[in-house]
């Protein structure tokens, strides 16, 4: 007989049950913004998705060969390749492959498959044995909750697109008019496209010229790599120099670029000018570059478009997309699997008994329609519902506002996370330094204290110091701001007071050079900040150029030194320094600063330097060592001859230029440490200790340099105070990561810190072991990470482990991480859901009453249970470690199963049986008598799993029940008014349900009381 099995309440557990455990995660504030829960199909991506239908036509559409490409200045009849339009497209369908595409992601599991296929039997005259809309409306229904709800999610994606796409740009051609706008997906590869301050770059360009006098200009590439550091970008020096900008059209050049790939930190090509005489011949590098997504952080830059579209380095490292399915979606298609094969080998027993007379092979197939029931197509529509219940709960949650659910298909992911891999700029941080500490040796200075560094400096500069044999504290500190102020590559920055448009831009125009107009840029906002705090102790950057920089006293007096030599900051040597010449007294001095382990060796002997930066470490602070060194005119000219030698060399010139700089880096004189703090997210570091209570791994995955990421990781509480932290050394060869690898595996209880490369190279030859040692880490950090690697990490994890994976960024260098991630959370601007499952044997309940039953008579209560909790949230976020039984999946495992499996047999039998034995004499009146029986049944075992009664649960109960009173008075066809308003009918009926439920709730109090759940004691 038909009926709703006990089974459904064991799956609806599973997910329902969650939402008050999981609560917590949905209220972590790890994010400062409102976090959006996405599936990679709605993430605003710049990869074409891949479906049935793409990939169909990209079998039959070969692959475009990528090549290298000459771009004349502003000539399009000189360009004779057909390259890709600048148009975004994240969209998963078009008008044709809609409806295929979607019909196609519903068919291809086996659950919806078997339920089109039983629909479709109806059409056979000789299989059907029902009323064709007790199949088709329940499916239909399904079918078309999904399609409006991809059709939404589309037309969200194309508004998305369009937007991006109708962004207003300048160009020019041969002709100059700097008026002529064009839209984002409209730009050509010979344009000349002009983007002022702020703006993001549209496609791949060689910068031509920029408004600043220097010829560089900075750019910000976190959305590209996740470097949170400015880089610096110059100008090809022959555009530069051209009197007027009119004059990019009158010359005869052009640019030749390699062909596009991955690398986004190499380029190679040239610039050629053929009407000067001799022809200029210069070359290009990834300095001369500006990358699509990243964005103008000074002046006004011009360029011309090299890459377009899918071509430009951005979008080559995004990669395509996949459609998540969640981890209860494929438990429940290998449940399905295995009712089917019960219920063939259903169908077999009864064709056996029959004794294979006559068409057998018909009946076996009408044998499993009958039984078809038992995969009831109720599963299908409470899923749904239930997933767009909690959407909808995720949304209105008070707790987090803002947050915006992209896709209801997956929040189930929510409870069984395993592996939280996470960005760090932007999301773990504010990427906001702020200066917290300069420690002398004898002295350290905290904010607290930085009046007294003010007061030593206004008396340095207004009073005369008289040389002493040994130096007192002021002008220790005097020597310590001063090399602060000067060792640097920071450039002061004043608005201008006219406006930009057309020549007047590079016009010299009034500029304010107040303190309020003043803003600081640089490559580093560690060197912001060091810039910052000199300025609020007394000394100013004021200005900067190529060759001097200027440094305003206390006292207004203007100091100007002479920029003799740069050597910048690099992740191999961790240190960069400067060579200045003071004017006023023609003194050389070498500064320099740098990390702690590359800077011990540099500085003359001390007893307190490594101690220090071991306790600021420890606070999470970033420390820099500031030495000095004083040259004579002999020794700087010694030094500029052999430098400018080595920089001439041919073979081995890193080498030999590192070397000459070496020989001045000796005996140098310690002058301070300092320590710069960033700023955390709120709450950052309860968040993460919550999360691994509650049984979380969590990996760090970043852009940044490798410093940077363990500083992160020390001041988050990512890794704990007691815990080591072994930072992998860099590797290039299999022998390098063999004994890497076996140092790293006599480390027990160790964090790891390692690096893109060195990652590369250990995945190359040995994935499974170095994968196998990270997954016992308590935690990991990744960094100078590349996009690609980054969804190669979280792929590797799904892999080997089989957990489930949650990527959570906000930068456009995180969308390939969030679209390989089971589950994504992307940074914008609890919950799991519930499936059914009903029990079915054969269509003794006819028409009307196979669709009520499946709808109005036992949806109410079923779906509520989406309010059920068996803890309150509260008490999820003061005990995260009941987290850890959702990830074991024990509430629908196949054992328990099996539990609710028996459980429907038996009570399937006795409504069945009990019909028969207290109505032997009314037996007409069967389906009246076991279907009114049913529903009864159905609302105790709703009652029997419920842990939190709300009120809507009561009023859903009632008014299912109701329901079926009221049917009863217009479904004579099925019910003999008559013979149900009797005592005796009334009175058995409720004696069958009574022998169905009360074992069950015996059961349930036995079970409780002698075995309770973990959460049991927290309740009570």
């Amino acid at each position: 007989m038909q009926r709703n099995s006990p089974l459904t309440y064991g799956i609806v557990k599973q997910v329902y049950r969650a939402y008050g455990k999981l609560a917590f995660l949905s209220t972590l504030p790890v994010l400062s913004k409102p976090s959006v829960l996405i599936c990679v199909n709605n993430l605003p991506l710049l990869a074409s998705p891949s479906n049935c239908s793409d990939w169909l036509i990209n079998i039959c559409r070969r692959k475009k060969e990528l090549k290298a490409r000459t771009v004349w200045l502003g000539c399009p009849e000189k360009c004779e390749e057909k390259y890709p339009k600048n148009a975004i497209k994240n969209q998963k369908y078009n008008v044709f492959t809609f409806i295929p595409g979607v019909l196609y992601e519903q068919f291809k599991f086996f659950l919806n498959l078997y339920f089109l296929v039983v629909s479709c039997s109806q059409f056979v005259p000789a299989l059907k044995i029902g009323y064709l809309y007790t199949y088709w409306a329940p499916l239909g229904f399904v079918l078309t909750v999904t399609v409006v709800r991809e059709a939404v999610d589309e037309f969200r994606r194309y508004k998305r697109d369009k937007e991006m796409n109708s962004q207003l740009y300048s160009k020019s051609y041969w002709t100059f008019d700097w008026n002529s706008l064009f839209f984002f997906s409209y730009l050509k590869i010979y344009l000349i496209s002009l983007s002022p301050q702020n703006q993001r770059i549209p496609s791949d360009m060689v910068f031509l010229r920029t408004s600043e006098k220097t010829g560089s200009c900075f750019i910000r590439t976190d959305q590209l790599d996740g470097e949170t550091d400015w880089k610096l970008k110059v100008a090809v020096s022959c555009t530069q120099r051209l009197p007027a900008l009119g004059d990019l059209f009158s010359i005869n050049a052009y640019v030749y670029a390699q062909k596009p790939q991955l690398d986004i930190h190499s380029f190679e090509g040239t610039f050629t000018r053929e009407d000067s005489d001799p022809a200029v011949h210069e070359s290009l590098s990834i300095e001369n570059t500006l990358w699509a997504s990243t964005v103008v952080a000074s002046g006004t830059v011009i360029g011309v478009v090299i890459y377009t579209g899918k071509e430009t380095r951005s979008v080559m490292n995004t990669s395509n997309p996949k459609n998540k399915v969640g981890l209860l979606d494929l438990e429940l298609n290998q449940l399905t699997k295995a009712l089917f094969l019960a219920l063939v080998a259903l169908s077999v027993v009864m064709v056996t008994l029959q004794g294979f007379v006559g068409p057998w092979y018909r009946n076996l197939f009408r044998f499993l329609l009958l039984f078809s029931y038992i995969i009831p197509i109720s599963l299908r529509v409470n899923l749904d519902m239930g997933k767009a219940a909690y959407g909808w709960m995720i949304m209105k949650d008070d707790n987090i506002p803002g947050t915006v659910v992209r896709t209801s298909t997956i929040p189930e992911e929510l409870g069984r996370l395993v592996y939280l891999l996470t960005d760090k700029t932007g999301t773990l941080t504010q990427n906001e330094m702020i200066f917290k500490r300069l420690h002398l040796g004898t002295v350290s200075y905290g904010t607290d204290t930085m009046d007294e560094i003010q007061s030593h400096i206004i008396n340095s500069y207004s009073q005369p110091s008289a040389p002493k044999v040994r130096k007192s504290v002021s002008s220790r500190i005097h020597e310590a701001v001063k090399a602060i102020a000067l060792c640097h590559n920071v450039t002061p920055v004043y608005e201008s007071r006219a406006g930009v448009s057309g020549e007047t831009e590079y016009a010299e125009v009034d500029q304010d050079f107040s303190d309020e107009n003043r803003t600081y840029q640089a490559s580093s906002p560690d060197e912001v900040a060091l810039v910052q705090w000199t300025e609020s102790v007394g000394l100013t950057l004021v200005n900067r150029d190529l060759t001097s920089m200027q440094l305003k006293t206390p006292d207004g007096h203007i100091l100007t030194y002479y920029i003799l030599q740069i050597f910048p900051f690099t992740s191999e040597s961790k240190r960069m320094g400067i060579i200045v010449r003071d004017e006023s007294s023609g003194e050389i001095t070498f500064y320099m600063k740098g990390a702690d382990v590359a800077m011990s060796t540099i500085v003359q002997y001390n007893d307190w330097l490594e101690e220090e930066c071991g306790n600021m470490a420890r606070e999470g602070l970033r420390t820099l060592v500031v030495a000095k060194k004083s040259l004579t005119e002999e020794q700087y000219q010694d030094f500029e001859s052999r430098y400018n030698q080595a920089k001439l060399s041919i073979h081995d010139r890193n080498l030999k230029v590192a070397a000459v700089v070496e020989s001045l880096e000796r005996e140098m004189e310690l002058l301070c440490l300092t320590g710069v703090e960033d700023q955390l997210q709120a709450d950052v570091r309860p968040t993460l200790e919550m999360l691994r209570n509650a049984g979380i791994k969590i990996w760090m995955l970043t852009g940044d340099k490798l410093e940077t990421a363990t500083c992160i990781a020390k001041s988050s509480h990512l890794v704990s105070r007691t815990q080591d932290i072994h930072i992998f050394r860099p590797v290039t060869t299999r022998g390098e990561a063999h004994l890497e690898l076996n140092a790293f595996r006599r480390k027990h209880d160790c964090a790891l810190v390692i690096s893109g490369d060195s990652l590369e190279v250990c995945l190359k030859y040995y994935e499974h072991e170095f994968v196998e040692l990270a997954c016992q880490c308590p935690a990991v950090v990744c960094c100078r990470c590349s996009p690609t690697q980054k969804a190669h990490i979280v792929k590797l994890l799904q892999h080997h482990t089989g957990k489930r994976t949650c990527a959570i960024g906000d930068g456009g260098n995180d969308v390939s991480m969030i679209q390989a991630a089971d589950c994504g959370i992307g940074i914008e601007g609890k919950a799991v859901f519930s499936s059914v499952f009903y029990f079915a044997s054969v269509p003794l309940y006819q028409g009307f009453l196979m669709v009520g039953y499946a709808t109005i008579y036992t949806m109410f209560p079923v779906f509520s249970l989406v309010l059920d909790q068996d803890v309150k949230p509260e008490m999820a976020l003061l005990y995260p470690e009941l987290y850890k039984d959702l990830t074991k999946g024990r509430s629908l495992s196949f054992k328990t199963f099996l539990i609710w499996v028996l459980i429907s047999i038996y009570q399937g039998g006795i409504l069945m049986y009990g019909a028969l034995l207290l109505f032997e004499s009314e037996f007409v009146h069967v389906v009246a008598i076991s279907f009114t029986a049913l529903i009864l049944t159905e609302l105790l075992m709703v009652a029997l799993t419920i842990r939190t009664w709300h009120w809507l649960m009561v009023v859903a109960e009632f008014l299912s029940l109701g329901c079926y009173v009221a049917s009863l008075a217009f479904l004579n066809e099925y019910f003999d008014v008559a013979f149900i308003t009797t005592v005796t009918f009334l009175w058995k009926v409720s004696a069958i349900t009574v022998v169905s439920c009360l074992p069950l709730y015996i059961i349930k109090y036995l079970k409780r009381k002698f075995s309770p759940p973990s959460y049991s004691k927290l309740t009570s």
